[in-house]
């Protein structure tokens, strides 16, 4: 990838495919989201690129002097793929339509973050802080489009079940313990795109593994996590 995007050639086919709605052989996101506006740099890896984090490809390009579609290329370049992005290609009639659909269930699509420490280094989705607490507040609480229980299945039993973790996603005698405690009248996210890195209110009680990570609302100093593997997994 890195070998072509250096390459002049084809580095301009790409900018044009980018502005093309009709191009099949792979996903356009680019133009599904609306060009630059609509493409944030949420992290990097490398340091010297970290002035961009949580700003637009477009203005990225005006800062660099380019277009955008080159300060992508040029990032990818200086990154070495590794950057991540946020693409605002949802709109919120699709979100509330999975929310309700019986087949879907609820999670994250992140890795783990903190408000110190080495996972606090860099921006990310606001998804990595705030996804229960904003079904829980806004789609629940404040809007009613699903009810207390039936969000709370579709966090915890149906996504385990999804992928046939059996032990978890209940509360029932021999069943591992994870466990969330929440106050439904105060729970919100506050993690935005501007400024995501924030933990979401309303949370008093998390165990993990019947070990408490969270008491009264504070991080405690255990470690209980575990990576947690389905039927599917091969070595």
């Amino acid at each position: 990838m890195l070998a072509r995007l250096h390459d002049a050639a084809e580095r301009e086919r790409i900018k044009q495919e980018m502005l093309d709605p009709n191009v099949t052989a792979w996903e356009n996101q680019w133009y599904g989201s609306g060009g630059g506006d609509g493409v944030m740099l949420a992290s990097v890896l490398n340091p010297e690129l970290r002035q961009y984090e949580g700003l637009t490809m477009t203005q990225i390009g005006a800062a660099m002097g380019k277009d955008p579609r080159d300060a992508v290329m040029d990032l990818v370049i200086a990154d070495r793929g590794e950057s991540s992005v946020i693409i605002a290609i949802m709109s919120e009639e699709d979100v509330r339509a999975a929310l309700q659909h019986p087949l879907v269930g609820i999670g994250t699509d992140s890795g783990a973050k903190a408000e110190d420490g080495k996972l606090s280094q860099s921006k990310s989705h606001p998804r990595a802080w705030g996804s229960f607490p904003r079904i829980l507040g806004k789609y629940v609480r404040d809007e009613h489009l699903l009810t207390l229980e039936e969000a709370i299945r579709k966090m915890t039993s149906k996504a385990a079940a999804s992928v046939h973790l059996h032990d978890r996603g209940i509360l029932r005698p021999g069943i591992i313990a994870d466990i969330t405690i929440f106050d439904p009248v105060t729970i919100r996210d506050v993690s935005t795109f501007d400024d995501p890195n924030h933990y979401s209110i309303g949370v008093s009680h998390v165990f993990v593994n019947g070990k408490r990570v969270v008491a009264d609302g504070a991080i405690t100093q255990e470690r209980p996590g575990r990576p947690l593997r389905g039927p599917g997994y091969r070595r």
